[in-house]
């Protein structure tokens, strides 16, 4: 089908003269840092990508295929989906790379302030049901939130009954991240399968960080064949089509590195965030047995069970 697929064993990276140069997802207004020791992990993760496209593509009717590269947000994954979309097109196969960033329900502003607003009110209604609640609490957990360290595990010795309303709140987010109720996975489902059934262009949504940063652009795919999803629910189960998964592993504390280096948002090493981070960690675990490629931090491909041993380490 392509000259790639007839020798992937001699297959070599071509030079990059400009990283920084080179395109990325379609998240307006993202910028994506590709360094050295990336272009080494992407040489060790595409020739094995490149071997399950071929026979992904031979099987569909329109040769399209789907890629997802998910994982936390310090796991690399819009590098690697930037780098493995440079290596496809170079090799003369049509790419394009979609950043499931455009696709929540909210802009981030406002669903960061619904991530709060969920983990809060029913931390209240936790202290309630437990017959905790006072007049005498209400001010401390005021203060409290008003500082953003309500969710501060450190602080449950001090207040005992914080425990509590942390252990309800978390579960409430935990019902939330994720989900259907938090990301638009049925346009994506739409989007997906139009692709794979030959749309020769489809609309696609953008959505930057302000209310009113929202709009379709009605992309050409008439010559695309690959379509990479980079994003930190691209494995979910929420939506349907994909044909190869990638995980790009990453620990908590990576992606927490990672967040602070970057300075995406404000606050992001608040407890409030490192908890979110820890629950999206939980559910990338919870899916990683789906992965038909999993890449370590330091470059490493794993079977799933190197995953586990890795992921429970210390």
């Amino acid at each position: 089908m392509y000259p790639l697929f007839e020798n992937i064993g001699a297959w070599v990276p071509p030079v990059i003269p400009d990283l920084a140069a080179l395109p990325h997802g379609d998240m307006p207004g993202d910028k994506v840092s590709i360094h050295p020791e990336q272009v080494q992990k992407a040489a060790t993760l595409f020739p094995v990508l490149a071997e399950q496209l071929r026979d992904v593509m031979e099987l569909n009717p329109s040769h399209r295929a789907v890629v997802a590269i998910c994982g936390g947000s310090g796991s690399g994954k819009s590098g690697m989906a930037s780098l493995m979309g440079h290596y496809l097109r170079e090799a003369g196969i049509g790419t394009y790379v979609l950043s499931g960033d455009n696709y929540p329900r909210r802009i981030p502003e406002q669903n960061d302030a619904e991530r709060v607003r969920i983990f809060r009110c029913s931390g209240l209604r936790g202290l309630l049901t437990a017959g905790i609640y006072s007049e005498e609490i209400q001010p401390v957990l005021t203060d409290l939130q008003k500082d953003g360290t309500d969710s501060d595990p450190a602080l449950c010795e001090q207040y005992p009954w914080l425990s509590v309303y942390q252990k309800a709140g978390r579960s409430a987010l935990t019902g939330y991240l994720g989900t259907d109720k938090e990301q638009d996975f049925d346009e994506l489902t739409g989007i997906v399968s139009q692709f794979k059934n030959g749309a020769q262009s489809i609309w696609l949504k953008r959505m930057g960080r302000t209310d009113t940063a929202l709009w379709y652009d009605n992309v050409d795919f008439s010559e695309i064949n690959v379509l990479i999803i980079e994003w930190t629910h691209a494995n979910s189960d929420g939506y349907q089509g994909v044909d190869i998964p990638i995980l790009m592993n990453s620990t908590p504390r990576e992606t927490l590195e990672y967040r602070r280096s970057r300075n995406r948002d404000s606050g992001a090493d608040s407890p409030f965030v490192t908890m979110v981070l820890e629950i999206e960690q939980r559910l990338l675990d919870s899916q990683a047995h789906k992965a038909k490629i999993i890449l370590s931090k330091k470059g490493e491909l794993l079977t799933y069970d190197q995953y586990r041993q890795l992921m429970a380490q210390p």
